[in-house]
């Protein structure tokens, strides 16, 4: 249901989505070690390439476990944002 509805509408199920995605992959990279410069770093890097650009980056984050867990992740960011644009396209027709 988060999926479904927090992509499309701004509201609650979409706060809900984006915050505890955000809070699970700061707890997660933090188990792995990963220093908060790191992931801000990895954050401009995205809004400056974009996400499959990033993706396609050798090292990501100095940790290899925590470079492959963000790989999987923004691999996953941009067929979000696809999902995004493709359900604001439908919606306005």
């Amino acid at each position: 249901m988060l999926l479904r509805y927090g992509i499309g509408a701004p509201g609650p199920r979409r706060s809900a989505l984006f915050g505890d995605g955000a809070v699970g992959a700061a707890v997660t990279l933090d188990r792995l070690g990963v220093q908060p410069r790191s992931v801000a770093f990895l954050g401009r890097t995205v809004r400056s390439g974009g996400t499959g650009y990033t993706a396609r980056l050798p090292e990501l984050l100095p940790e290899p476990a925590a470079s492959d867990l963000m790989r999987g992740r923004l691999e996953a960011v941009a067929e979000l944002i696809g999902l995004r644009r493709t359900t604001r396209e439908r919606a306005a027709r």
